[in-house]
């Protein structure tokens, strides 16, 4: 089981457009695409929503509000 040559990987790629077709292929590629950025403004957006919250004095009401977690430990029956 070594590593595959460029030949093996072309015939993949080659199925794989014959399955899908380039218009799905490229649908998919744009989604992917998408979501990678919304995920990487959601990184910036959570940083900066985190100073914000340390500023403005709501992490104390955030930690409040964790107080109120019961925290629980699960037991087997013998």
């Amino acid at each position: 089981m070594g590593s595959f040559s460029i030949w093996h990987w072309a015939i993949v790629l080659l199925i794989v457009v014959l399955v899908f077709g380039t218009k799905k292929l490229k649908n998919i590629g744009s989604d992917l695409g998408g979501a990678v950025k919304g995920f990487k403004d959601g990184m910036k957006d959570g940083a900066t929503d985190a100073d914000a919250n340390a500023a403005t004095g709501q992490v104390a009401n955030q930690q409040a509000a964790e107080k109120a977690t019961i925290d629980v430990e699960a037991k087997q029956k013998s």
